[in-house]
C-alpha cells in the first residue's frame, strides 16, 4: 500500500538558530503534537507541543537541543511500520526524511488512519473475529485454512495484542454468521474472546482506542 501521496508540505519546518516565538505561535495555532527542527538544511530533532509551558519566545532553538525527541520516517516506510511510529511516539504528526536527511514533509495521524480504514479489512461486508491461543501455538496458515475451511473469506488479520505469551488476533471474515467458523477455532483450542458485526465492533473500537480518540476527535 503506497501512501507517499499522504506526505503533507503545508507544516513549517524551523531552523534551529531560529527563536522559539514563531514555534510557540504554532503550537498555539494547531493540534499537532510536534514540529521538526532542521541545522544547516538537515534534521535535527523534533520540539513536541508538551514542552510549550517551558519555551520562551526570545530564546533560540538551539537553546533545546538537548530536549529534542529524535524519530522519524522515510519514504520508503511501510504503512504500517509508519503506524508504529505514531502510536510509540504518542504523536499526530510524522517527519518524512529523503536519503540526505532532509525533510521532504510530514505524515498527518488523520491521513494514515483514513488509508487503514480505506482497505477492504474495513471497507468489504463481514464479521470480525477476535481469537486468542498460546504465542508459541498460532499459525497464520492454520488460521486461514480455519475460516477457509467454513466456507468464509479471509479479508484480513493482524496481532492485536501480546501478552504473558498469550496473543490476540484480530480477524475481518467474509460471512455474516460466525457459528461454524467459532465453533472451529474452539476445536483448535482458540479462545473466543470477541464475535460481532462490523457495526457493533467499529463502535467498540471507537470507544476503546484512547489514543486515536485523543488525536482524531480534538
Amino acid at each position: 500500500m503506497n501512501i507517499q501521496d499522504k506526505i503533507i508540505g503545508t507544516v513549517p519546518v524551523f531552523k534551529v538558530s531560529q527563536t522559539l516565538k514563531d514555534v510557540i505561535t504554532f503550537f498555539e495555532e494547531t493540534t499537532y503534537s510536534h514540529v521538526g527542527v532542521t541545522e544547516n538544511g538537515a534534521y535535527l530533532g523534533l520540539l513536541s507541543e508538551n514542552d510549550l509551558a517551558c519555551f520562551e519566545p526570545k530564546k533560540k532553538i538551539d537553546d533545546f537541543r538537548f530536549e529534542m525527541e529524535d524519530f522519524f520516517v522515510t519514504k520508503e516506510t511501510a504503512w504500517l511500520d509508519v503506524l508504529e511510529m505514531f502510536s510509540r511516539n504518542e504523536a499526530n504528526i510524522l517527519p518524512v526524511l529523503d536519503e540526505d536527511r532532509l525533510i521532504v514533509g510530514y505524515y498527518d495521524l488523520e491521513d494514515v488512519v483514513d488509508v487503514f480504514i480505506d482497505t477492504p479489512f474495513f471497507r468489504e461486508p463481514g464479521a470480525i473475529l477476535v481469537v486468542s491461543i498460546g504465542v508459541k501455538d498460532y499459525s497464520f496458515s492454520e488460521i486461514a485454512q480455519i475460516v477457509e475451511g467454513n466456507n468464509a473469506r479471509l479479508l484480513g488479520a493482524f496481532i492485536t495484542e501480546s501478552e504473558n505469551d498469550i496473543v490476540q488476533i484480530t480477524l475481518k471474515v467474509g460471512t455474516q454468521s460466525l457459528n461454524e467458523v467459532a465453533q472451529t477455532f474452539r476445536r483448535y483450542n482458540y479462545t473466543i474472546v470477541f464475535g460481532n458485526s462490523d457495526d457493533q465492533f467499529l463502535e467498540d473500537l471507537k470507544q476503546r482506542s484512547d489514543y486515536l480518540e485523543k488525536y482524531l476527535n480534538v
